[in-house]
């Protein structure tokens, strides 16, 4: 079989893998970047495309303030990829639908309200910002939301991307800045060599290369004997269901206090309602599938809180593959070896996808990171 070389293979073709090829290249590294499927088929491309830049107040009601408090690196991880959105689309060339006009946690009773402000003081304490409307102030910017609904948290700095045109147009200028991107390529096995670098057998050749980004999502776990022990990434997978195309009403990322619920409106006019209802999975094949009983639920909440969905049809629903971390903050650094590293953001993979790829790109060339990356340390479990 063939046999190639570079300076650093890339294994992963979502957001984050093609981010860190795009900006490895524009450090001056030969890059080639594999992906098992196509590009951006996994979590990445098959997720409701929200741009996160609060504690999720669901998992902060299950862990509590001391979690919410050692979140907050995390936290501020997605805030300065979220100020890489706000430019993406120009640095790209490409219109990534980015929307930033903020968050609205809602919340349906006075102790759902304390609870969102015990999150809120939280965040401030870390610089993030928000406010705390009542229920004059949410029925004027967010009409559609039940009336029911007492107050909620605006946070101004979330929004939404379209998932399906971010992967590609980092992969678009990666490609552009020279590098080589093979997709249906499966990496068989990942080797130490004899005098450093790495030999990874795959399903179109061999490679060699000096340095590799594992940035596989839950799949790195295939190459942990380099480094003697599995990273604690779990299946997650989540669903999502999208309405027909309505008049544009709907400007926020909005939560529910009460249940899980995302939702918000893409720019052909389609409502995309989701919030971590879990899909099924196949625990031979790993593929997902929609859980029916799951979307009934999830349906029922976005018309609590949002009443007008009543009479609205739904055209179109999908599996993501979601991924979870024991104490939900990233994992990022170096493993086994000198000159491999690993990358995986839980849950909000998209929003934190093109700071990820740049700091492992700084990381694994070596350069200083951009970010404290102590508090995602791969050992710290």
């Amino acid at each position: 079989m063939a046999t190639s070389s570079c300076d650093v293979l890339v294994i992963g073709g979502g957001i984050t893998g093609c981010s860190a090829a795009y900006h490895l290249a524009g450090y001056g590294a030969e890059v080639i970047l594999l992906e098992e499927f196509d590009l951006n088929t996994q979590a990445s491309g098959r997720n409701a495309g929200s741009l996160h830049g609060q504690i999720q107040h669901g998992s902060f009601m299950e862990f509590g303030e001391e979690w919410g408090r050692n979140f907050l690196p995390a936290l501020l991880f997605l805030h300065r990829s979220l100020d890489i959105w706000r430019s993406l689309g120009q640095e790209l060339s490409t219109h990534l639908e980015v929307r930033l006009n903020g968050g609205l946690l809602v919340a349906e009773t006075e102790e759902q309200m304390r609870d969102i402000e015990r999150k809120v003081a939280i965040e401030r304490s870390a610089g993030v910002e928000s406010d705390l409307l009542g229920r004059e102030d949410l029925a004027e910017i967010a009409p559609y939301i039940s009336s029911e609904m007492v107050g909620a948290q605006l946070s101004k700095v979330e929004g939404k991307a379209n998932p399906m045109l971010a992967g590609p147009a980092f992969a678009k200028a990666a490609a552009e800045r020279g590098v080589t991107i093979r997709i249906n390529t499966e990496v068989n096995g990942l080797d130490a060599g004899e005098n450093g670098g790495f030999i990874a057998s795959t399903s179109n050749g061999v490679v060699s290369t000096r340095r590799v980004v594992l940035a596989a999502g839950n799949t790195m776990n295939r190459f942990a004997p380099l480094w003697g022990q599995t990273l604690p990434i779990v299946d997650e997978p989540a669903q999502v269901g999208a309405t027909e195309p309505m008049e544009s009403i709907v400007r926020h990322l909005v939560y529910f206090a009460g249940d899980k619920l995302t939702f918000k409106q893409a720019k052909a006019g389609t409502l995309l309602i989701g919030g971590g209802w879990e899909a099924d999975i196949d625990p031979i094949t790993r593929h997902t599938s929609v859980n029916p009983a799951n979307l009934v639920a999830n349906l029922r909440v976005a018309r609590r809180v949002v009443p007008m969905l009543a009479g609205v049809r739904l055209i179109r629903t999908w599996s993501g593959a979601g991924l979870a971390t024991p104490d939900l903050s990233p994992i990022i650094g170096q493993v086994g070896p000198p000159g491999l590293v690993v990358g995986v953001y839980p849950h909000m993979g998209l929003t934190a996808g093109p700071l990820m790829g740049r700091v492992l790109a700084r990381l694994v060339l070596d350069q200083p990171p951009e970010v404290d990356l102590r508090p995602f340390a791969p050992d710290r479990f």
